[in-house]
C-alpha cells in the first residue's frame, strides 16, 4: 500500500531539502527517485520529469521554464482582478447619484481636477495610518510629484507610512528620483510592475479615489467599507508582484536578443491588442511603442506586422513554454530563429 507523502509547508513553496536536490539535479542533469523520498514537492510542482529511458532516474526542468509554468495562473489571476475592478467601477457610475442616508457607506462624484486635488490633499493631511497609491503609466510630471510630495508629507508627520505601485518606466524619471530623496525612507516603500490598475489611492483602509473618466477630471470617492476592501486586495496582488524599487528589474532569458519591455509588448501584440491599447497599459507613447515594435521586427527577422506576430508565436516570445518541452522558455536566439524559419 502507497503511503502520502505530506509537505511540510504550502502546496507552492520550496522546502531547503527540496532546494538542495534541485540544484544537485541541474548539476548533475538528474537524479534518483529515491533521493526524492523526502521533497515530493519537487514532483507535484513539476520541477523534475521521468528519464524515458530510465524510470528510476528523473531530470530536472529547467528554472526558467519551470518558473513560467508556476507563474501562469498567478499573472492570469492579476488579469482576472483588473478586469473584475474595472467592470466593477463601470457597474458602479451611474449608481453615484443616488442619495445616500449614511455618509461612511457612500460613493461621491468629484467634477473637476480642483475638487479631486482638494479632497485628496485634505484627506491626506488627516491619514494617521496608511496611504496606498498605484499610479500608470512612467511619465511622472514634476508638478504631480511636487503636489504628492506636499500630500505624503502632511500624512507622514501624522504617523502614517506610504506605499506606492508605479509601472516599470518611471524607474528611469528623473523627478521620481527628487521625490524620493525628500522622503523619510523609513515611511516610504516604492514598488514598479509592468502593467497595474488605473490610478487608484487608497487612505488608512477607509477611503478610496479612483477615475470615474478617461480624462480623470471625474473621480469617485468611495467609502463603502465592503468596495475599500475590495480595492485593498487587489492593491495587495499587484504589490506581492511588483519588483522593489530598490533592486533591480529580473533580467530576461540570457538568449533573448529582446528587452523586457519589448518581450512585455510582444506579448499583448499577440493577444491582439492595439498598439494604442499597447501603449497605454505598458505606460509609454504609441510612438515609444511603435518604436518598439520595430526593433522586434528587426531582432526576428519579420517582414512585415503579419510574419511578426507568426515568429512570435513561433519562436515562443509571446506564449511561455511549459516545461514538459524541455527547452528554457523564451529561447528566441539566433540558432533558435533559424530553425523556425526553416520549419
Amino acid at each position: 500500500m502507497k503511503t502520502e507523502l505530506t509537505h511540510p509547508h504550502g502546496d507552492r513553496e520550496l522546502c531547503d531539502e527540496a532546494v538542495r536536490l534541485y540544484t544537485e539535479a541541474l548539476r548533475n542533469d538528474g537524479i534518483g527517485r529515491a533521493a526524492l523520498t523526502a521533497a515530493p514537492c519537487l514532483t507535484d510542482m513539476a520541477l523534475v520529469h521521468p528519464d524515458p529511458m530510465d524510470a528510476e532516474w528523473l531530470r530536472p526542468v529547467p528554472p526558467s521554464a519551470a518558473l513560467a509554468h508556476l507563474l501562469l495562473p498567478i499573472t492570469r489571476e492579476i488579469h482576472e482582478r483588473v478586469r473584475l475592478t474595472t467592470a466593477l467601477a463601470d457597474s458602479l457610475a451611474p449608481l453615484t447619484a443616488v442619495p445616500s442616508r449614511d455618509p461612511n457607506l457612500s460613493i461621491t462624484v468629484l467634477e473637476g481636477v480642483p475638487l479631486i486635488t482638494s479632497v485628496l490633499r485634505e484627506a491626506s493631511a488627516a491619514a494617521t495610518t496608511e496611504i496606498l497609491t498605484a499610479q500608470p503609466g512612467g511619465n511622472r510630471t514634476k508638478t504631480s510629484l511636487e503636489q504628492g510630495l506636499k500630500n505624503s508629507l502632511a500624512a507622514i508627520e501624522r504617523g502614517a507610512r506610504l506605499r506606492h505601485i508605479y509601472q516599470h518606466p518611471a524607474r528611469y524619471n528623473p523627478h521620481l528620483k527628487d521625490y524620493m530623496a525628500c522622503m523619510p525612507a523609513d515611511h516610504l516603500e516604492v514598488r514598479t510592475v509592468e502593467q497595474t490598475v488605473e490610478r487608484l489611492i487608497i487612505i488608512d483602509r477607509e477611503m478610496a479615489l479612483i477615475p470615474a473618466n478617461a480624462q480623470r477630471t471625474t473621480a469617485l470617492e468611495i467609502r463603502h467599507p465592503a468596495l475599500v476592501t475590495y480595492l485593498i486586495q487587489v492593491y495587495d496582488v499587484l504589490w506581492a508582484h511588483g519588483t522593489p524599487l530598490t533592486e533591480h528589474l529580473p533580467p530576461t532569458a540570457p538568449d533573448t536578443p529582446v528587452t523586457e519591455v519589448q518581450h512585455s509588448i510582444a506579448r499583448l501584440l499577440a493577444e491582439g491588442t492595439t498598439d494604442e491599447m499597447v501603449a497605454r497599459r505598458m505606460g509609454i507613447s504609441v510612438r515609444t511603442c511603435r518604436s518598439h515594435i520595430a526593433k522586434l521586427m528587426h531582432a526576428l527577422g519579420a517582414s512585415s506586422r503579419t510574419h511578426l506576430g507568426a515568429l512570435l508565436v513561433q519562436s515562443g516570445l509571446a506564449k511561455p513554454q511549459t516545461p514538459h518541452s524541455g527547452r528554457p522558455v523564451l529561447l528566441v536566439g539566433k540558432s533558435h530563429l533559424q530553425e523556425n524559419k526553416k520549419q
